[in-house]
C-alpha cells in the first residue's frame, strides 16, 4: 500500500519520534499535517521536514479542541497520534494530579483523537496509537506509564474489532533519544544512555527513525490490525 497523496495526520508531530514518522511519511510522498501545542516547534518542524506540510496547533487533552481540529483537517488517510506529557516518580511519592496528567494527555488525548479522527478516515485507513515499554517491563518510577500504557494497548485491541475494516495499532517504543531528555544534561544522559544500551540485547539505545520506520510499515501494511509493535531493543525481555 502506497503513501503516495494520502493525508497523514501525526499529532505530535513537531518533535522527536512524530517529527521522525512527518518526516518519512513525508519522503514517502504523503500529504502531511502535523499538529502540536508549540506554534515555535511547529515552524521548526516544518523547516525540517523539508517538503510542504500543513501545521496546526492543537492541545489534544481539550476534547472540543480536538473535536474541531478533525472537523477543520476533513477527510485523512492515517492518523498517528504521539502526543504525551507528564513526570515519572515513584507509585507513594507521586502527587495525584501528575498521576493524572499523565493519563489526560496520553490516554484521553488518544481516545479524543481516536473518537474524532475515526469517522473522518478513508477505506484502507489507519490509527496508529503511541504505548510504551513500561506497559511490559516493570520499572521503579514508572508506574503511571505502565497504568496508561496499558490502557492504550487495550483501546487498540478494541477498537481493531469495533471499527474493522479501520485498522487500529499501536507501537511500543523502548528509551529513545529524543527531546524527552533533553533537561539532562549532556554527560548525564549520555552515562544512562550507555548504561541501559550494555543491557539490551540490541546493545543501543533506539533513534526516533526506529520508531517511525514501525510506524510507516503499519500503514503501508493493510493486512496488520489490533498488534502492539514493540521497537524497544529488547528492553521488555531483560
Amino acid at each position: 500500500m502506497s503513501l503516495n497523496d494520502a493525508k497523514v495526520v501525526v499529532i505530535g508531530g513537531s518533535s522527536g519520534m512524530g517529527l521522525a514518522v512527518a518526516k518519512m511519511a513525508a519522503d514517502e510522498g504523503a500529504r502531511v499535517v502535523i499538529a502540536g501545542r508549540s506554534e515555535e516547534k511547529l515552524r521548526q518542524a516544518a523547516d525540517e521536514i523539508r517538503q510542504p506540510v500543513e501545521t496546526r496547533s492543537l492541545d489534544v487533552t481539550q476534547e472540543q479542541a480536538v473535536q474541531a481540529f478533525f472537523v477543520e483537517t476533513g477527510e485523512l488517510d492515517h492518523l498517528v497520534v504521539t502526543a504525551a506529557t507528564g513526570v515519572a516518580g515513584s507509585f507513594l511519592e507521586l502527587e495525584t494530579p501528575s498521576f493524572r496528567q499523565i493519563f489526560d494527555s496520553k490516554f484521553w488525548g488518544q481516545y479524543f483523537a481516536a473518537r474524532y479522527g475515526a469517522q473522518r478516515i478513508r477505506e484502507g485507513g489507519s490509527i496508529t496509537f503511541f504505548s510504551g515499554v513500561a506497559a511490559a517491563k516493570p520499572v521503579d518510577g514508572l508506574s503511571a506509564y505502565a497504568a496508561v500504557n496499558g490502557a492504550v494497548e487495550a483501546l487498540c485491541r478494541s477498537l481493531a474489532v469495533e471499527l474493522a475494516p479501520l485498522r487500529v495499532n499501536a507501537v511500543s517504543p523502548g528509551i529513545v533519544d529524543t527531546p524527552a531528555y533533553a533537561g539532562m544534561s549532556p554527560a548525564e544522559r549520555k552515562r544512562m544512555f550507555d548504561a541501559l544500551a550494555a543491557r539490551l540485547p540490541a546493545r543501543r539505545i533506539g533513534r526516533p527513525e526506529d520508531v517511525a520506520a514501525a510506524v510507516i510499515s503499519l500503514m503501508k501494511n493493510g493486512y496488520v490490525t489490533g498488534s502492539v509493535v514493540y521497537v524497544d531493543g529488547g528492553h521488555r525481555l531483560v
